[in-house]
């Protein structure tokens, strides 16, 4: 793959390839003032897509996730009367679930309210709303459908405001994949990570994500079903600093020949339910199974968001397989989480050996 780059023209969606060679900036750990510098910028601010994030603070935000996981005891009361609200459109099980016990588990308190009848904005305005949230609450947390919810939100309230899912991005659940690939490999720098499937809001905070930390990132969707070319582009500049790299094709086993990782979504997201019928068949040479899976590195692993449409996006075989560690990503989802809630909230703190990440490293090839 190297640094080769193919991305697809918004106008003409014609194939257009070249080659990055600019200088890129240190990543991994930071020294004291750097996550210092890092985590003052952070605080109070808002997380509607990951390109909020620098470079620097996605380091430090991923280094306070190994240091909340490694060493809870120590962040127990560092959010102590802090008060969560979650305003949810769409349904959720691990996202409503791993953000409250977060909260709580840092000494803070959650709220859910249930927008899943009840669009946001639909009853009361969003700078109504936020006006008064930002009375009583120290951070808000929204689920939707239309990103402009979110940001819209974010541009009205005085508290910063965390998008848990919007229709174009889902920041939250890619730190947490990431954070799981550290801890499996130890470094995200220069893996060869491949997104298989529909190019869609998990797909872009995967890809903005990856370029952060200077990740090979392949993305295989289907024609017409690629990533959003905004989405592209900025993942390629962020990618040009990091030494990481963004290939789109729509080739499946050339995506996944040589991968450290192998990533899929169900074909069909919340909302466009509408359209399955018609992606399915669209989508079938798309799907994760143990003949694919044989193109990648021996070491290779796979991840899911979850929920899964088993045997329909991915196989059993290799969902409930020994490659596969979905649920070691659901589990993280709470740990980055605190580390987000921690650093908008400026509760972050750097533990002395939380350079020690607890490391499950394999050699890759």
């Amino acid at each position: 793959m190297g640094s080769k780059t193919v991305v697809m023209n918004p106008k003409s969606e014609a194939a257009l390839e070249g080659s990055h060679h600019k200088p890129h900036v240190s990543l991994g750990i930071q020294s004291d003032i750097a996550f210092s510098e890092a985590a003052r910028r952070l605080c109070g601010r808002d997380l509607c897509s990951i390109a909020d994030l620098t470079v620097e603070e996605m380091a430090a935000v991923m280094e306070l996730a190994h240091a909340v996981k490694n060493h809870p005891e120590d962040f127990r009361h560092a959010l102590d009367a802090r008060q969560m609200v979650l305003f949810f459109e769409k349904a959720s099980l691990r996202t409503r679930l791993t953000f409250e016990a977060a909260i709580n588990t840092l000494g803070g308190n959650a709220i859910f309210v249930d927008q899943t009848q009840s669009p946001l904005g639909e009853r009361e305005s969003l700078p109504d709303m936020a006006h008064n949230i930002e009375r009583w609450m120290s951070i808000i947390v929204l689920r939707t459908y239309s990103h402009d919810t979110i940001t819209e939100m974010a541009a009205s309230s005085r508290v910063p405001v965390i998008n848990a899912l919007s229709d174009l991005e889902h920041p939250c659940q890619a730190i947490a994949d990431f954070f799981t690939l550290e801890e499996r490999f130890g470094s995200a720098q220069g893996l060869r990570f491949t997104y298989i499937g529909d190019g869609n809001n998990v797909c872009h905070s995967l890809m903005l994500t990856a370029a952060q930390l200077g990740v090979h990132c392949t993305v295989a969707s289907p024609k017409g079903f690629a990533p959003k070319p905004d989405i592209i582009y900025k993942a390629i500049e962020i990618a040009e600093a990091t030494g990481g790299s963004i290939t789109l094709t729509q080739d499946p086993i050339k995506a996944v020949t040589g991968a450290d990782a192998i990533y899929t979504d169900v074909c069909t997201s919340m909302g466009f339910e509408h359209e399955a019928a018609r992606r399915a068949p669209i989508f079938k040479p798309y799907q994760v199974n143990e003949a694919l899976m044989a193109h990648a590195q021996p070491h290779a692993v796979f991840m899911h968001c979850l929920p899964a449409h088993r045997n329909a996006e991915v196989t059993d075989q290799v969902l409930d397989g020994g490659q596969s560690i979905v649920f070691d990503q659901a589990e993280n989802r709470m740990h980055a989480q605190k580390a987000l809630l921690l650093m908008l909230l400026g509760g972050a703190k750097r533990i002395s050996n939380s350079r020690d990440r607890g490391i499950q490293a394999r050699k890759r090839t």
